[in-house]
């Protein structure tokens, strides 16, 4: 019974291969969204360009929020 089970799903391997893969990019945003390092370092950028004047008050405003939406929800 194995064989037989593993030639009819033999060609279907590579789509639960890339499935799989789909599956682990998910799993690694969602880690780099919610890590507090990654937010931390995102809101340094964000003060860094603020205070070198690239970005304006608003904007870092806004891109503050932005960044702690995404790690809320």
């Amino acid at each position: 019974m194995g064989l037989l089970k593993l030639l009819v799903t033999w060609p279907l391997a590579p789509v639960q291969a890339l499935i799989r893969l789909g599956e682990l990019i998910e799993e690694q945003v969602e880690t780099q969204l919610h890590d507090p390092a990654a937010v931390r370092r995102q809101l340094e950028e964000v003060e860094r360009a603020a205070a070198e004047g690239l970005i304006t008050e608003e904007e870092a405003e806004r891109a503050t929020e932005e960044i702690l939406q995404r790690m809320i929800g």
